[in-house]
């Protein structure tokens, strides 16, 4: 069939709430303008045929859990999750396009699921909702590639506004969506990303040990989801490992409550504070950091950023900051300055701005 179609999904940035969706709380994500175009043409054989960056991958649509290895097991399990679920997929020619770097802790997974779900549901005329759609692209990333996300990242590239954060409750069902005007441009700021250039993959352990130690502090507290444990649970709890993996995530509800309410305010200088008490939770309470991460930071903070933090899942990936443009440059060179001893790769620096929700583009 002729009838290409386009669609242009964001990557995102969690401003604050990290960790929080897995324990049915809170987060505060933009999406960026980074994005991934993605070229969708509709087929009736049964096949799927992928091409992005130089390389291609097939399959059919009849594909199960462990049949595509590698970076094509992401689109293979939104057909895998979306056939399951009854969305009539009978095969597309897919073309990726991408400005979002891969492993940076700005969502490129998500950005490929989410999009290639809308766009397979769309040339499937199927019509689920955004809520659905969501649901789908996480299940494909859970439990056909194995990487134990939560739903924060899904809920940022399809419900997210243009020039907004998007408050997200994850302790809904579903969760609930409100936009909060992130305009710190015209107080003269702008939103750093320093990608460290060290590729986390979610799907390696770590993250999967936090959600699992996440899950063992609620038990032992009796509270249904962490996100929901008071002061009293968090002091019942005995052991050093699970107080600790607590303690973030009571905090950190606390710091997205005090976010959103600097951001109404226009409070810079409140809300920076916000992002870097985040990152020392998730540092030492959480132990999801990494050492360049915790260098980006210091730089960050040196460079006169009024708050700076990791962003995403940790153990790598990126850091964001919170600063005047003509401070940008700066703090590329600190950041650059400080990895160079350490014989680190080159730290990329550049700014985002927030971007809508992804969206189909008319042809050309």
């Amino acid at each position: 069939m002729d009838d290409v179609r386009r669609w242009r999904v964001p990557g995102r940035v969690n401003l604050i709430g990290e960790h929080l969706d897995h324990n049915g709380g809170t987060a505060l994500p933009i999406a960026i303008d980074r994005s991934l175009l993605l070229k969708a043409r509709r087929r009736d054989d049964g096949t799927v045929n992928l091409w992005s960056r130089g390389e291609r991958a097939s399959f059919g649509t009849e594909v199960s859990p462990g049949d595509v290895p590698g970076w094509a097991a992401y689109p293979a399990g939104v057909v895998w999750a979306l056939r399951s679920a009854g969305v009539p997929v009978t095969g597309a020619d897919l073309v990726l396009e991408s400005t979002l770097p891969v492993g940076a802790g700005l969502s490129s997974s998500a950005a490929l699921t989410c999009g290639v779900a809308l766009a397979l549901d769309d040339l499937a005329g199927s019509g689920r909702s955004r809520e659905e759609l969501a649901l789908l692209a996480q299940r494909a990333e859970n439990d056909f590639v194995g990487a134990p996300t939560g739903l924060m990242d899904q809920y940022a590239v399809l419900f997210a506004e243009a020039g907004h954060a998007v408050h997200l409750d994850f302790g809904a069902d579903p969760p609930t969506t409100e936009p909060v005007p992130a305009d710190w441009g015209d107080a003269g700021l702008v939103l750093a990303v320093i990608d460290t250039g060290v590729h986390h993959e979610l799907a390696a352990g770590e993250y999967a040990e936090r959600r699992r130690e996440c899950v063992e502090a609620a038990t032992a507290a009796g509270v249904e989801s962490l996100a929901t444990i008071g002061l009293d649970g968090l002091l019942s709890l005995t052991d050093d490992t699970l107080k600790a993996r607590a303690r973030h995530v009571l905090t950190e509800t606390a710091r997205v409550r005090g976010a959103v309410t600097a951001l109404r305010r226009r409070d810079w200088a409140q809300f920076g504070a916000m992002l870097t008490s985040s990152h020392e939770s998730l540092r030492d309470d959480f132990a999801v950091s990494c050492e360049e991460l915790d260098v980006a930071v210091d730089a960050a903070l040196a460079s006169g950023a009024l708050g700076a933090r990791m962003t995403g899942g940790g153990f790598g990936g990126s850091a964001i900051a919170l600063l005047p443009p003509e401070n940008v440059d700066p703090l590329r060179a600190r950041v650059e300055a400080a990895f160079a001893p350490r014989s680190w790769a080159a730290p990329h620096v550049f700014t985002v701005q927030p971007a809508p929700a992804a969206a189909r583009e008319d042809e050309g």
